[in-house]
């Protein structure tokens, strides 16, 4: 199991979790959830329901991946499966996206 937390706008908006590479689940923190005035990080996670699971990588994080040429750099660089899409994530979402979210691993002891 690998988790990492979600930042829209550098505020900890939830964490992404993967429970197997047939299980993921995004949860929306308690204080974000509940403060209207914060807005959902996409409009496919809505704040409508806190927790959301999904058999694959939800879409709105997979398109924050690089793809093609780029995507196999980082593989080979960062020395992560092409295939691991959570683990590009985790490991390329960290400062420099596309918008206003972003990916922090979170560390294990």
């Amino acid at each position: 199991m690998r988790t990492v937390e979600i930042y829209r706008n550098g505020i900890l908006a939830g964490t992404l979790t993967e429970e197997n590479r047939q299980l993921y689940v995004f949860k929306y923190t308690d204080n974000y959830f509940s403060d209207a005035s914060k807005a959902a990080i996409s409009l496919t996670l809505p704040k409508t329901q806190q927790e959301y699971r999904s058999e694959y990588l939800f879409p709105f994080f997979f398109n924050m991946l690089s793809e093609g040429v780029n995507r196999k750099l980082q593989s080979t660089l960062l020395r992560i499966d092409e295939e691991d899409n959570f683990g590009l994530l985790a490991a390329t979402a960290k400062y420099d996206t596309i918008g206003a979210i972003t990916v922090k691993p979170i560390q294990t002891i």
